[in-house]
């Protein structure tokens, strides 16, 4: 058993949804001293996630989930319901989201563009990897279909940053757990058969913005490195 003092422990796989929480932890640690978090790795290709102890935690069996040691073991699974979580809880100063009282119009903007990702980019861009990459047959309707609404969801994004830098909050906008949320599937769209993102140029210099961030390299890093 671990003996760790750290408050928080991500179940992790190095996926676009395992690195977000890790992304907004190291943000988060940057502003907030005594935000740690260890890693749990998961082997997801040997159905760890599957294991009944994993399910204890998350009855979907997928990862990543996040445990709050400081608040007795709390888990909590689903990418977005864990960003939402630690901002709500540990981002007293709105740093990476927004005050839903003083910013109603920004927390709900940043609530739409958070469930387009986790509703749209997400699972069209997975299936388009699975038929892609992973089908044990080839079904070329089910890959152009993905692929291709993987590509208009891209047209989306591109039509909301186009005189942007970020995708909520007033102005150029304010990067937040909003852009944490659909980042990371974006940044591997070669993965998925989108070999450039020349066709949406200003989606393009988003996720060269994001990746510049220092917090969101050491995110990232946390799977070669556990």
């Amino acid at each position: 058993m671990s003996t760790s003092t750290k408050p928080f422990v991500v179940y992790f796989a190095v996926t676009p949804n395992g690195v977000q929480p890790t992304i907004l932890l190291e943000e988060l640690k940057a502003f907030y001293p005594a935000v740690d978090y260890d890693i749990e790795k998961i082997d997801i290709s040997k159905d760890q996630n599957k294991e009944p102890w994993f399910i204890k935690l998350n009855p979907n069996g997928r990862i990543p989930v996040l445990v709050d040691r400081s608040r007795d073991n709390f888990p909590v699974f689903e990418t977005a319901a864990i960003l939402l979580y630690l901002a709500h809880n540990y981002d007293k100063d709105y740093h990476f989201w927004f005050d839903p009282v003083k910013e109603p119009k920004d927390y709900s903007e940043m609530l739409q563009w958070i469930f387009f990702a986790h509703g749209g980019i997400g699972p069209m861009q997975g299936q388009a990897n699975h038929f892609g990459r992973f089908a044990p047959e080839d079904i070329p309707y089910a890959k152009n279909r993905y692929i291709n609404e993987t590509k208009r969801l891209y047209g989306v994004l591109e039509i909301r940053l186009a005189d942007r830098d970020w995708l909520a909050g007033p102005g150029r906008g304010k990067y937040s757990i909003a852009d944490i949320k659909a980042f990371p599937w974006v940044r591997i769209h070669k993965f998925a058969g989108v070999e450039t993102l020349d066709e949406w140029p200003s989606v393009k210099a988003w996720v060269e913005r994001n990746q510049a961030r220092p917090a969101v390299e050491a995110g990232l890093a946390v799977g070669k490195s556990s």
